[in-house]
């Protein structure tokens, strides 16, 4: 759907992704936001007072998001099968990033550059990998809107050949039929939009916030008086967080997901003097609008207090695409139509991070020495992953558990591990523990009561767990010779 023209089929295709892939009634991908989020709160939490690789951590926790939602949990429990298409879709990732001769010189495009064998070879195994995925897919026949539905069963309801059963009023499903191919590029499409974009946000914000550390003790304040120290941050909270919400905008302002955005023009057009003819490629650099000092005060320096309400000078400004000088996620009908789920994760788990520890960067550096860098392709990550030493600030045991959230009561597990209480209490916690071990109740939180509750219960739990199923080329974009083009004057498709 990226890179499809607009008309009937994007209209669909479009329609499609917010009523369906994206929605809010999609229980099961916030889900494993969530899910995610905490697994990467547990997986820093272990290693406490070492320097912990950051950034590949929070690259995994998307890399599974996406996975997950896309081919639902089954597959996401494959290592190899996951680790297999991330490094296609990295693949794509690079070959999107770069440039040949024949875009700066067109009568040369017949020069090959070797990228033309290498874009070959990543689609054949695109193919091959997704094709798997369809075949096994059609083989189970789930129900859409079944609960453990992926969006691979979504999309398989408008595959004639997977004899879909259709639903009673359901008008897109009756209008919109897709082919294999279509399949295949819309996985690509919500793989690179939220994976790597996604992860590089997260990353982003934590290093501008530990290369500015009065931002990061503001947000940990704010997270310590709304949420408190003796839990962990639920969905309910992000709302009641709005230095939060200004932190994340302004990492989108410094490292918008797509830097550049790619747009072609429906008709011919005059913009500052040049004729612009229908059909040219007109590249948005977002990058470079973010960073306009003409509209920005200190337009390099990451301060999310311009953004605050009653206190910055911006605060009016908002990324729907609306305003122009603020487009991390585009502006109109090809605006991305994941940004609500985007921003969840992106506030979700920077808040799991900035509540749950403090940090400290490695080796005794200075915030002033952090390597602010980034690389040039169809993203703009940090050139090096950030790595950190986390701290817990919690009095909730992050690491208590094994992988899942069922919870007993704390004196149980003790008088049955330490023989402390009476053969009554033992005997129960024994039912409990075989009943939650044989269930297969996944990663839902399941409260077990105590025949006798005492304030010692009332404070902690104990857990237990069921069980579970080519090198980039750098850019500065700074210095990037694009013309900026405001969507507002030029018509996108």
């Amino acid at each position: 759907m990226a890179f499809a023209h607009y008309g009937p089929f994007w209209r669909q295709m479009r329609k499609l992704c917010v009523m369906k892939l994206f929605s809010r009634r999609r229980a099961g991908t916030w889900l494993a936001v969530r899910d995610e989020s905490a697994a990467l709160a547990r997986a820093v939490a272990r290693r406490s007072g070492e320097s912990v690789n950051l950034g590949e951590l929070i690259f995994n926790l998307t890399k599974n998001v996406t996975f997950r939602a896309a081919f639902g949990a089954d597959a996401a429990g494959d290592a190899g099968k996951r680790d297999e298409f991330i490094a296609i879709m990295q693949e794509f990732s690079q070959l999107f990033g770069g440039s040949s001769i024949g875009d700066f010189i067109p009568w040369l495009g017949w020069a090959d550059q070797g990228l033309n064998v290498r874009a070959r070879a990543a689609r054949a195994a695109l193919d091959e990998f997704i094709d798997k995925i369809i075949d096994e897919h059609m083989k189970r026949s789930k129900n859409p809107d079944d609960v453990d539905a992926d969006m691979v069963d979504d999309m398989l309801a408008f595959l004639p050949e997977a004899k879909p059963k259709k639903a009673a009023g359901d008008d897109l499903q009756n209008s919109l039929r897709l082919t294999r191919e279509n399949i295949k590029a819309m996985i690509m499409d919500v793989m690179f939009g939220g994976t790597e974009t996604v992860a590089s946000g997260i990353e982003w914000a934590m290093t501008e916030m530990m290369h500015s550390p009065d931002d990061l003790r503001r947000l940990q304040q704010e997270l310590t008086d709304m949420v408190g120290l003796d839990r962990n941050v639920d969905e309910s909270d992000l709302d009641k967080l709005p230095f939060l919400k200004c932190v994340i905008k302004e990492t989108l302002r410094l490292h918008p997901p797509i830097p550049i955005l790619h747009h072609e023009n429906a008709e011919d057009c005059v913009i500052g003097g040049y004729l612009v003819p229908q059909g040219s490629s007109v590249m948005i650099n977002v990058f470079a609008i973010g960073r306009d000092a003409k509209v920005w005060k200190d337009a390099d320096t990451f301060r999310p207090s311009r953004f605050m309400t009653g206190e910055g000078e911006t605060a009016r400004l908002d990324f729907k695409g609306n305003c122009f000088e603020f487009l991390p996620f585009g502006s109109g009908r090809r605006s991305c139509p994941g940004m609500a789920l985007g921003i969840y994760s992106l506030e979700f788990a920077v808040a799991q991070l900035a509540h749950g520890f403090s940090w400290a960067l490695p080796d005794g550096m200075k915030p002033s020495e952090l390597d602010m860098t980034d690389i040039f392709g169809l993203t703009a990550p940090r050139v090096t992953r950030l790595c950190a030493v986390p701290t817990p600030r919690l009095t909730y045991p992050l690491v208590s558990d094994v992988g899942a959230t069922h919870k007993i009561h704390p004196e149980m597990y003790r008088a049955f591990v330490r023989g402390l209480a009476t053969a009554k209490h033992a005997f129960y916690f024994f039912l409990q523990a075989v009943y939650l071990l044989a269930a297969d109740l996944g990663s839902h939180p399941l409260a077990v009561p105590h025949l006798e509750p005492t304030e010692e219960c009332a404070n902690g739990s104990a857990m237990i767990s069921p069980r579970t199923p080519s090198k980039n080329r750098h850019m500065d974009l700074r210095r990037a010779q694009f013309v900026t083009f405001s969507p507002a004057k030029v018509k996108p498709i």
